[in-house]
């Protein structure tokens, strides 16, 4: 049937390379010239007549270019034989690597990641968007040993695609403008069988599980959801790929605080992983003096100044999906408990002081980031946001960041010693939270 899409300029490989994964990959294109959101009307009028009408009219009369269709590799073809540098220069120039050296995934080094799972190599665990390629395990073997993973984290590696082939966590937005990257928290006996670092510098690269399993996750996503950078990952910057961070269970269990995991609804003492998308964060030095006088006025502080557009998840685009993480060092929690407090009384306090004036949260939707949704006072009288959002009709009123005070995430990890704290700006629905069990290790 005759199509024509329209696709601003910038965007025109990603229109190709999705058309590819949703099976059409001779989709029609009529191109809008530069960026439709800095020009003005006549500007974009002008453009649209003397470039875009045309190409759409002959999108529309012309018969579409017969796909040819193209073959990529099976699961188990082998697809060079060489020594190292060749290899890697070869999966470069495939798009197979991240840039860094791989380890080559032989058939030998493969298998032993399979003896780790109990799962066959071909079970499917969920189809990935955009290229619509099955999720196996084979897959995750051969992805684990390039990324230089011991066979030993397989566990792990295949509760992470299974996380991210949940729907609610939404894979398919992983190269959007934001540029958001995926944090991975672990919790679990499995943090210390492992080795994992969850003390002194836990978001700095230099422990192996840490470092190779966070690389294990961009490749993932590369080779086989079909994020590759000027095609399907279109960040307008990005960030790299961040190493794993475990939590501090043995301050969490002195204290009487939940892991991450048991708030996610598995038990304690269950090997979980959580991954959740966030577009950056920012260290909060020094939280000093008084807890309710000096550190959690700081801190509340430095939550309402790492959100600003992604208020569009509170509401609009993600209607109650945004989900702030903070990091706490257990020198914090620590003295956070002694004097009573609990997570729960911590997410209370920032639900009650982490607050913008409504007039700068519509500010924020209608004039900067253009969307529909932003009249707080309409949107509560119609039931579709809570009503704490219009307690009265002063635009200067505070207003939450969240619907809810449990939609704020505290971690305890860090070094032991140190009074800071670190905040992650969420990604919303682009990258919801989404934790799943770690399956027992098979014996090899």
């Amino acid at each position: 049937m005759p199509s024509s899409t329209l696709v601003c300029e910038g965007f025109a490989g990603l229109a190709a390379a999705t058309s590819i994964g949703l099976g059409m990959p001779t989709i029609p294109l009529a191109i809008v010239p530069g960026h439709t959101n800095v020009q003005s009307k006549e500007e974009l009028r002008q453009n649209i007549l003397d470039v875009t009408l045309a190409r759409a009219i002959e999108n529309l009369t012309t018969p579409p270019v017969t796909a040819v269709e193209t073959c990529e590799p099976g699961a188990r073809d082998i697809v060079f034989e060489g020594g190292f540098d060749a290899l890697n220069d070869y999966f470069y120039r495939n798009e197979w690597s991240d840039g860094l050296p791989i380890v080559p995934p032989t058939r030998r080094r493969i298998e032993q990641f399979l003896s780790f799972t109990d799962y066959a190599p071909d079970k499917v665990l969920g189809i990935l968007l955009p290229d619509s390629r099955a999720a196996t395990v084979w897959s995750v073997a051969v992805n684990g040993v390039m990324a230089g993973c011991k066979p030993q984290y397989m566990p792990v590696l295949v509760a992470m695609i299974e996380a991210m082939a949940d729907s609610y966590y939404g894979v398919e937005h992983s190269g959007n403008t934001p540029g958001g990257e995926t944090l991975i928290i672990v919790n679990g006996p499995i943090i210390k069988e492992l080795d994992f670092n969850y003390t002194q510098g836990v978001m700095r690269d230099g422990f192996l599980p840490n470092t190779s399993i966070g690389r294990f996750w961009r490749l993932y996503l590369r080779n086989v959801a079909g994020f590759l950078l000027h095609k399907n990952d279109k960040a307008t910057y990005g960030n790299t790929w961040r190493v794993v961070i475990a939590e501090n269970e043995d301050v969490l269990a002195e204290i009487g605080w939940e892991p991450i995991s048991v708030e996610m609804g598995y038990a304690r003492g269950q090997n979980a992983v959580t991954i959740s998308r966030y577009t950056g964060g920012n260290l909060v030095v020094s939280l000093s003096g008084g807890i309710r006088e000096q550190m959690l006025p700081y801190l509340a502080d430095a939550v309402v100044k790492q959100v600003s557009w992604q208020l569009m998840f509170t509401v609009g685009q993600g209607m109650g999906t945004l989900r702030p993480l903070i990091l706490l060092t257990p020198i914090l929690a620590r003295t956070m408990a002694k004097a009573g407090w609990t997570k729960a009384a911590l997410r209370q306090y920032l639900f009650d002081h982490a607050r913008i004036p409504a007039s700068q949260f519509e500010r924020i939707l209608r004039d900067w980031t253009l969307k529909p949704t932003w009249n707080l006072a309409e949107e509560a009288r119609l039931g579709k946001i809570p009503a704490v959002y219009h307690e009265s009709d002063d635009p200067e009123r505070m207003v939450p960041l969240v619907w809810h005070a449990d939609d704020y995430m505290i971690a305890i990890t860090g070094d032991p010693l140190r009074n800071s704290a670190y905040v992650f700006a969420h990604n919303g629905v682009l990258g919801y939270p989404v934790c799943k069990a770690i399956r027992p290790t098979a014996s090899p």
